[in-house]
């Protein structure tokens, strides 16, 4: 990606969001950032400028995602990728107890996946090339509901984007989920080890591969605090 584009990552302000942020914007992109971190956005925005936007970050709120879309709309008029960090901690309540913090961090993800990319698909569809790239951990990739329920949208939020590919493709937008590997519905004949990825090696690796548009991307990490943080407790 050396031509400058326009992008939106979400769960961008820690870990593997923001690296993959930064790593956009010293590609020289211009970039929207949805994230917690106000502080962090502080710096970045000294930093560069004209090329870097803050928009409304608690995407799991339907009303907040079209918010953002809207200021994304007024100032470039159109998108050329969308990262959701599907991982991210950001939304979580922060009196959530810690026998709820899973199912907290899957839901409010579920949400918020579902209506960034709802809300923002009419602006991609006006993009160059424009892609949408979910990134998943082995938190938000869980099964809503039983893991013996059926592999489905309603129950699981990557099958979820998986089922919108056909009709993102037909408005000219690729689509790449990456995730870890699952042993009841494996993307790949090929096992997939967990290594040490730190934020910013994954992300290096992820905006690499970028320009392929692959369908699937496999990521297995041995730290998987590192690449989304969970907040203090």
């Amino acid at each position: 990606m050396n031509n400058s584009r326009s992008f939106w990552v979400t769960g961008a302000s820690n870990g593997l969001g923001l690296a993959l942020l930064q790593g956009l914007l010293e590609q020289g992109h211009r970039v929207a950032a949805s994230g917690k971190d106000a502080a962090v956005f502080e710096a970045l925005g000294e930093r560069y400028g004209q090329q870097f936007m803050q928009v409304p970050w608690q995407l799991h709120d339907a009303q907040q995602a079209a918010d953002a879309c809207q200021l994304i709309a007024r100032h470039w008029q159109s998108l050329d990728g969308l990262i959701i960090n599907a991982g991210t901690s950001d939304y979580l309540p922060g009196d959530v107890a810690d026998s709820e913090l899973i199912e907290a961090i899957v839901t409010s993800n579920q949400l918020a996946g579902k209506h960034c990319l709802t809300a923002v698909t009419p602006l991609l569809a006006k993009g160059d090339s424009p892609q949408v790239m979910a990134v998943f951990n082995r938190y938000s990739a869980l099964q809503l509901y039983a893991p013996s329920q059926v592999t489905a949208g309603w129950n699981q939020l990557p099958q979820w984007v998986r089922e919108q590919r056909d009709a993102l493709k037909a408005v000219g937008i690729s689509l790449t989920v990456v995730g870890p590997q699952s042993l009841k519905t494996p993307v790949t004949p090929a096992q997939a080890f967990p290594e040490q990825w730190t934020p910013q090696s994954a992300a290096q690796e992820l905006l690499r591969r970028w320009p392929a548009a692959e369908p699937e991307l496999v990521l297995e990490t041995l730290d998987l605090s590192g690449l989304w943080p969970l907040p203090q407790r």
